[in-house]
Formats: structure tokens, sequence, C-alpha cells
């Protein structure tokens, strides 16, 4: 955490009006929401995260955040906090671009040298956070802390927030970590009754599973109870190791030994993360080169009386003496060993070419050696990675340079159809994309500017877009990219850009001839993806450029229903004002009054209800109106909300339920005093031929029993 007002040992202290009005929420939690906002002072985005202290009994969660403006952390791979914010109760840090761990992982499928990295880069942060004096344990690490920036890399955030006193008890602790969907993450000795309480060994065994998370890209636990997994983790069981992909690289066995090591049943026998730390920066040096840093001080000492004959030596996975000799990165001695005749186009067991050991460790003396002495630029590994590709996953500038220079074809598609220009566009690589676009433009080449990947179809452009990559998103629209060019799922790029919240992404597009009304193959368009998102200025850059206020999903879903469903009340207001209907009806008649009522959005009830919203509508369904459905949910404020605008307190569904009804089966005492106070009558007898009263006393709920009988 940085300190930015220039006092030592203390944070910056925020007011809501250092804040721009434009507040974009990206993630929310039970406990907690983020906002995208701008700081007036910097003129730079920043995030707010806020926390709900009404949740918890002496201030927990303030307590919370007085705790991290104790730590004073400064570290690449550690989320930069500016301040705080006492209204709302809120951290202000660092904004991260490219959101959490847990989302990418559910949505792009990821190479191993990224994994590995991911997985290094949390060890560093994490091994910084525990050799802090005295340590700082995180107790919440977990693939949503995890932050990406604009390159992927990964950032540990939520470090210091929860917190082990003495005294504090165990049951309130686990309760909390539980009710933060933290039960994955939490080691079995906390399940034991003498356990003291948590120490370093919790967060490796968190880091175990945050492991699995990244090598499978899996969701641990997926719809097991929390008691069953409770049992489970108590007996010894873990997550399969058989899902991790078959085709991993044979590295892959030593990190998954790591891995299982942190999650010891034995909290004794988990490594450190100072241990870790080192194991999985020679893994992630090493990945795709087997069994090299067994050799490398072995050829040190070799190298000063290299023969001819050695040139053919083979050790393990078929790698070549000159496999090894490149990767030490010792210039002399791959030009001693090609002076002595070693093939330079010799590939190991996986197809990986000295060039590409040259490329993969950003070696571009070496990589211009090779090619001079005619390592072929085309040669691919056994999933089509040309040496270019690896270089411009890497932004590696110099080597691309050389490689196109040397006959390396742009347009190369790797097994699953990615081209150099998919990743170095994913990457935010701006450099390696001009070149690439220069080579394809000399070679009369510009259509593969809209290449598409085999498994999502995507072209660069829409990776550009997807990342707010807006350098490259003009550059590949300049180069006659199409910006409505569809996915395998229709979407276009304006989709991914809106959906993610790139205003000016999405400007550009649009200045490029995007169509703002286009549909994916589930009827969505850009407003409904921004207005999902509660990307506030995209639903108003679309409507003034021609979108359709109104647009229907496939379920008949509009705009208004998305921001209704997601809570996002400022979304709503936007929407109305741009002419969006808070009437429109979807599937089933459903209005957004209706959803925002079934899941609990009282902003959003509000906001609807003052933009006009009928209050009395009712679904086809089952003949549900909006107050029976805030009766079933126990919102007390929507009740509150919808009699105020002439809810009708006694209208009846199909099975003639009435809002009364609904309130005495579910224990709802202060809105049965609110129905009853505006006219509901407790005399109205359901299809089963009860009433209220006969509900109440049916279920055991005395207290409204005598509030029924007391007339």
């Amino acid at each position: 955490m940085d300190c930015l007002d220039g006092a030592p040992g203390k944070l910056r202290n925020f007011k809501k009006t250092d804040f721009g009005v434009d507040w974009i929420k990206v993630a929310e939690g039970r406990f907690s929401k983020v906002y995208r906002v701008k700081l007036n002072i910097w003129r730079e985005q920043c995030a707010l995260k806020s926390f709900d202290t009404s949740l918890s009994v002496n201030n927990f969660y303030k307590r919370m955040t007085e705790e991290a403006s104790e730590a004073k952390v400064k570290i690449k791979y550690i989320v930069s906090i500016y301040g705080l914010c006492s209204n709302p109760t809120a951290v202000v840090m660092e904004y991260m671009s490219n959101g959490s761990l847990d989302h990418l992982l559910a949505s792009h499928t990821l190479m191993w040298p990224k994994k590995f990295q991911m997985i290094h880069e949390v060890t560093m942060g994490m091994n910084f956070l525990h050799s802090m004096s005295p340590a700082m344990l995180h107790l919440n690490l977990k693939t949503s802390n995890l932050l990406l920036d604009d390159h992927l890399h990964v950032k540990i955030s939520d470090f210091g927030l929860i917190k082990w006193e003495e005294g504090l008890n165990k049951k309130t602790f686990l309760e909390h970590l539980i009710a933060r969907g933290n039960i994955s993450y939490i080691p079995p000795e906390m399940f034991n009754v003498s356990f003291e309480g948590p120490g370093a060994a919790f967060d490796v065994y968190s880091f175990a599973i945050v492991m699995w998370e990244i090598l499978t890209q899996q969701r641990p636990n997926s719809g097991r109870s929390v008691t069953t997994v409770l049992v489970q983790v108590s007996g010894g069981k873990r997550p399969g190791t058989d899902m991790v992909p078959e085709d991993k690289p044979c590295e892959c066995g030593q990190m998954i030994d790591i891995m299982e090591q942190c999650w010891d049943q034995d909290l004794s026998k988990r490594p450190q993360f100072s241990d870790i730390v080192s194991k999985t920066e020679a893994l992630m040096e090493v990945l795709k080169i087997p069994g090299i840093s067994q050799y490398k001080k072995e050829f040190k000492s070799f190298r000063q009386s290299l023969l001819k004959e050695h040139t053919s030596m083979v050790f393990s996975e078929n790698n070549s003496l000159l496999h090894y000799t490149v990767a030490s990165g010792d210039r002399e001695s791959v030009q001693q060993l090609l002076r002595l005749g070693a093939k330079v186009n010799c590939q190991s067991a996986k197809g990986y070419t000295p060039l590409i050991v040259s490329v993969l460790h950003r070696m571009p003396e070496i990589t211009s050696l090779l090619l001079e002495h005619g390592a072929d630029a085309t040669l691919s590994d056994e999933d089509q990675w040309t040496p270019l590709h690896f270089a411009c996953q890497n932004g590696d500038d110099k080597s691309t340079r050389l490689l196109l220079g040397s006959g390396a074809l742009a347009d190369a598609q790797e097994k699953a159809g990615w081209s150099p220009l998919h990743l170095a566009c994913q990457n935010g690589h701006e450099a390696v994309v001009r070149l690439l676009l220069s080579r394809l433009l000399s070679l009369s080449s510009l259509p593969s500017v809209g290449q598409q990947e085999h498994n999502q179809g995507k072209t660069p452009l829409h990776l550009a877009c997807y990342y707010g990559h807006l350098g490259i998103a003009k550059l590949l629209l300049g180069q006659g990219a199409d910006p409505n060019a569809a996915d395998h799922s229709l979407s276009t790029a304006l989709h991914m850009a809106a959906e993610e919240g790139w205003n000016r992404v999405v400007r550009q597009l649009v200045q490029s001839g995007a169509r703002v009304n286009s549909v994916d193959s589930g009827g969505r368009t850009p407003l409904h993806m921004a207005a999902m998102k509660a990307h506030v200025g995209i639903c108003r850059q679309l409507q003034s450029d021609g979108g359709n206020p109104d647009p229907r999903t496939r379920q008949g879903w509009t705009p208004m229903h998305l921001a209704a469903s997601k809570g996002h009340s400022p979304t709503v207001l936007q929407l109305e004002r741009l002419g969006c209907s808070v009437n429109a009806k979807g599937e089933n008649e459903w209005t957004p009054l209706h959803i925002a009522c079934k899941l609990g959005h009282e902003d959003a009830v509000a906001q609807l209800l003052n933009a006009k919203a009928e209050p009395n509508v009712a679904e086809s369904r089952a003949g549900w109106t909006p107050l029976h459905l805030a009766c079933i949910n126990c919102s007390f404020t929507s009740v509150l909300q919808l009699i105020s605008h002439q809810a009708d307190v006694n209208a009846a569904n199909e099975y003639k339920d009435t809002p009364l009804h609904l309130a005495a089966q579910h224990g709802c005492t202060a809105i049965m005093k609110a129905l009853l106070l505006n006219g509901a009558d407790r005399t109205l007898l359901d299809s089963s031929g009860s009433t209220p009263l006969d509900l109440a006393r049916k279920g055991r709920r005395e207290e409204i029993v005598q509030l029924l009988v007391n007339k």
C-alpha cells in the first residue's frame, strides 16, 4: 500500500467530493461493492471498495478498514492503496483494468506459460507479505482477490482486511469466512476443536487451492454444500488433480507436487512462501525446456572442453546440447556449438527448437545468432506455436522484428487458430501489433487482420476491444478490420467493449461504423451488455448514436430488465431518461419492477417506481404482482415503496394468495403491519381456504398470530 500524502505510515483521507460524479460499479459481493471512479485531484481512474458496515456487529468492517491503513506495502505484486474514505466507508486503491483472476479463468483459456507466470506472481506477493515484520497474513486469499492489470499480471488485493485477534471466537471467524464464499480456501485445522488460531500455513493452504484453480480453470467443490466440503476437507479430501488438462507440460508434475505439499493435512509439513517462490520461479523459467535447471551448472563447467562430438548429445525429452546452451544465455558458447556443427533446427520431443527457447527467454542477441546460422523461423512446436507466436505473446518487439525479417509468417495460426496478431492484441503489445500490420500490409495479406481463432471465433479486434486496448483497436480499424465481425456467439467487438466498460473504445468503434443495434446469439445488443454491467456512460453513448432503447433478448428482456436484475439503480435512472420503458414486458410478461422485487434490489425498486413503473401489473404465469414478490422476499423497504405508489394490497394471484397471505407465511411481521395499516383484508381466503391467520398458526408464527388476532 502506497502512502501518498507525504506522511510516513499514514494514508490519505478522501471525501466523497474528491471523486467524479460517474461511479461505475465493476464488482459486488455480499459485504462490499467496487466502483471505478475518477479522482478529481489526479484526473486518474482508481477503484473505490466500499464496505457495508451495517452487516456486522461491533463494527467488524470498520476495524478491517482501519487495519488496511496500518499496512504500508509497495511492490508490483500488491495492489496499491491510495487512502481511505469515511463516507462511504471505503478503501481507495489502484484500478485493475482486467478485473479478477476468478473472472478470467472462467471466461478465457490460458496458455501454460501464462498459468505458470500467474502462480509465480502470487507467490512473490505472498512471500512479500509474510516476510514483513511482523508477518502480514492474508486470510482471504482466493482468485477473486487476485486482480489483473492491463497485461494480465497478477496483483494481490484485500490483504490485511481480515485479522485474527486474541479472544476472537473461532465460530464467528469461520462464519465470516464462509459468508464471504471462502469455504474452499479454509484449511482443515480451522475445523478442529483444539485449534488456537491461523498462521502462515493458513495462507499456504489457500494458495494451493488457487494453484488448482489456475491449473485446471475449474471451480473447487462446485455444487457441493458447505457441510459436505467441511466434512471432506477435514477428512483429507482435496480437489482432484485428474482435472488438470491432459495437454499439460511435463513441468506441471512438479507444480502439482508443490500444490499437494501446500495443502498437506499436517500444517507443519506445508512449505513457507520463501521456499515456494524459488521453485515456482525455476518452473516458470524452464517451462517448455524440461530438465534445464539440473544441467545449468554442469554445462558451465563443461563448455571449456566442448568438442565436436558433443554437438550430437541428446538429453531428457530429446533436448539437445544446443537447447541447453541457448537457455544458459551464454552467446559465446552458443556460437562455439554452432561452429562445431550443431543442428540449429533440432527439435525436442514437444517440437521446441533452440530458436523457440531463445525467444521464450527474451534473448534477441542469441535469436539473431541462430537466425544467422540458418534457424527456421517458421518451425513450430507440437501445438503449432511458431517462434513468432511466443515473441508476440511476450511483447518482444526486438525478436518480432528479427523473426519477421527472417521469413516468419505473420499470419501463421497455431492449433487453436490463434495468430501472432491475436496474442499481441490480447496482451496489449502495441509496438508488436504495428510490426505485424506493417508486414501484413507489405504482403497484401490484410484479410489476416480479421482472422478468427477456432474455439470462439474471435478476431484480433475482438480481443483488443475486450481488454480495452484503444491504440491497438485504432490500428486494426485503420487497416481495414471489420468493426461488425461476429464471433461464433455472434458477439461483435462493440458487444465486448460495452460489456467491459471501455468508453473510448466504444466511441471509436461507433465512429468506425460498428452497428449499435447488432444482436448476438442470445438476442443481446451492446446496450444490453452495458446496462447489465452498469456502464452508464456507454448506455448514453449508444443511445445518442441511434441505439434502440428497448431491444429484446430471446427471452424478451430489455436493457431496463437487465439493469433491474443487477440492482443498478443509477443505470435504471439513466435508461429511463434515454427513453427506455420502465414497463416493458419480458418473458411471462415480467416487468423490470417484477425482477427488482423478486431479487430484493430495493434501490432499483425505488428508482423504477419514481420513474412511473406500474406497481399492479400481474405477470402471466401465476398472476404475481411486484408486491407479491416483495413480500416473498421479505423486503420491507420495497413493500413501503410499492404501497406509497398505490400498489393493491389485496391483489390475488391465481392461487388466491394476497400479499398478506405471503407475509404471514414468510414471517414478515413488519410487512404485515404495513399491509394491515394500508387496508389489507385479513379475512380473504387462498385456494386452500386458509386465511393469513391460518397460515401464521400453521407456521407457528406466534408474533404474527397475535398481530392478526388483536384487531
